[in-house]
């Protein structure tokens, strides 16, 4: 099974906003994931649509796979929370308050989805007893 991930990092927002809207990709199939952000009215789904594009073209170019990017599906995808810029803002008084500018480092992570192979289960003949399971009166 192929794996392939990408990383985009000190993206300028914050760890919880990304990680809400990576939190409606999670498990989905890679053309519904990117329907989904490409709807989604956030301002990070540009950049998380950016980044399981890479994911996505990463898996593309390793050995093993099969071709087909149907069966790729988002395996995982997190956001850690990057280094904050410091900044100060005036207030009243002659004070001064710290601002937080946060910067947060996505990872999106797909894997292919194993192929179906139907069983062929044995089928009981039609006309034994088994088949029929017990008579309730």
């Amino acid at each position: 099974m192929i794996e392939a991930r990408a990383t985009a990092r000190y993206v300028r927002t914050s760890a919880q906003k990304a990680g809400l809207v990576l939190s409606l990709i999670r498990g989905k199939d890679v053309n519904q994931a990117l329907a989904t952000l490409k709807f989604t009215r956030k301002g990070i789904a540009a950049d998380i649509a950016k980044v399981l594009r890479s994911a996505v073209a990463n898996a593309q170019n390793k050995a093993g796979f099969s071709g087909d990017v149907d069966r790729l599906y988002v395996a995982t995808c997190y956001a850690d929370q990057g280094p904050s810029a410091k900044r100060v803002r005036p207030a009243p008084m002659g004070r001064a308050f710290r601002v937080l500018k946060r910067t947060a480092h996505l990872t999106v992570q797909v894997a292919e989805r194993p192929e179906k192979i139907a069983a062929i289960a044995a089928t009981p003949a039609a006309g034994s007893k088994r088949a029929r399971g017990p008579r309730k009166s």
